[in-house]
């Protein structure tokens, strides 16, 4: 097994997405995210792997915004 941790604390993953605290808490609450909540405070679990995914996915989500940004624009300008 690697050295690394299997799960990672919201202010780790707010440290690795460059966000707030606060974003991450709202990722997880919404579902884009997704996590344990574990303890009787009920503190947040983030697995290496989730977060991968999640990644992923926003790739993915950015990709077809562009896409369809670029296929308005050109729509746009062969309609002028």
């Amino acid at each position: 097994m690697s050295s690394q941790q299997r799960f990672m604390s919201i202010p780790d993953v707010a440290e690795v997405l460059n966000v707030s605290v606060r974003q991450v808490r709202a990722l997880l609450t919404s579902g884009e995210l997704r996590g344990i909540q574990i303890g009787g405070r009920g503190v947040w679990r983030i697995e290496h792997d989730e977060l991968e995914r999640f990644i992923a996915r926003q790739y993915e989500r950015t990709a077809e915004q562009i896409n369809a940004d670029a296929a308005r624009e050109r729509s746009r300008t062969t309609e002028s």
